[in-house]
């Protein structure tokens, strides 16, 4: 299993084309093939900080996904959105299981 996760800070004047784009976003990455979870959601501290959490079958599955022409539309967004810092990181899982 392959995770994705981190944050992206924005321009907070700039939070709603964020939230519009990421759901746009979301709706259409969670039907893809591969795809266990696609979440990004707001900080509630902090209007500007975004949090990505994904989790997927396999790289060729996240390859997949950076193919396709949601990925492209939401790219184009986000470069209108005053990124101040990105930092999202790959995990390469090899077991998963309960807490407890």
């Amino acid at each position: 299993m392959v995770v994705i996760a981190g944050t992206i800070t924005l321009d907070p004047a700039k939070r709603a084309a964020a939230v519009s784009a990421a759901t746009d976003m979301m709706d259409a990455t969670r039907k893809e093939p591969g795809c266990h979870s696609y979440t990004m959601s707001g900080d509630l501290a902090d209007p500007g900080r975004f949090h990505i959490f994904e989790e997927w079958d396999s790289q060729a599955a996240l390859e997949a996904h950076f193919a396709t022409p949601h990925t492209a539309s939401f790219q184009a967004a986000v470069g209108g959105l005053g990124i101040r810092e990105m930092r999202v990181q790959k995990y390469e899982i090899r077991s998963v299981g309960p807490i407890r």
